[in-house]
């Protein structure tokens, strides 16, 4: 790969339904396609109408959508810090080892420190250890004492209604 083949930029509102095809991509890899139940139209609304609630980085390689990096801001309560979550990275199993994955949590950590956050974070399933290793060697701790808590749908009315 040289890197005049690969372009990285923001997504736009037309983007969207590649970007979801992509997301499905990651679902399929992770084993999860049954937990997508969002479809394109949500994801632009939520990507570029206001209030906007992600952001998205493409990556385009020989003129195609290969990649991607989904992104929120949090914050750091104890840095007194905005942050960056970086919901998903993505690149299609045929066009991994070009350094597409490297290149896109490159441009999340330059957006980073951009935006002057005090960190990056994700999270990365257990069994992914080609992830794991990967994000090890771009420089990444993976906290074994943190766990994620979630709450959905008829839980989260649940807990909403106290």
């Amino acid at each position: 790969m040289t890197n005049s083949d690969l372009t990285l930029r923001f997504a736009q509102p037309e983007d969207c339904g590649v970007l979801f095809e992509l997301i499905k991509g990651l679902a399929e890899y992770e084993k999860l396609s049954h937990a997508v139940v969002g479809n394109a139209e949500a994801l632009k609304e939520h990507l570029f109408a206001s209030p906007r609630y992600v952001e998205a980085i493409l990556a385009v390689y020989g003129g195609e959508a290969v990649g991607f990096a989904l992104f929120f801001h949090n914050y750091s309560t104890f840095l007194t810090q905005p942050g960056i979550y970086l919901e998903d990275i993505f690149v299609l199993p045929e066009y991994r080892r070009l350094g597409i994955g490297k290149a896109l949590l490159t441009k999340v950590a330059q957006i980073a420190l951009e935006r002057d956050c005090g960190r990056l974070e994700w999270s990365v399933l257990d069994w992914n250890e080609p992830a794991q290793t990967f994000y090890r060697r771009m420089g990444a701790s993976i906290l074994d004492e943190w766990r994620i808590c979630r709450v959905t749908k008829e839980e989260l009315r649940q807990m909403g209604n106290g």
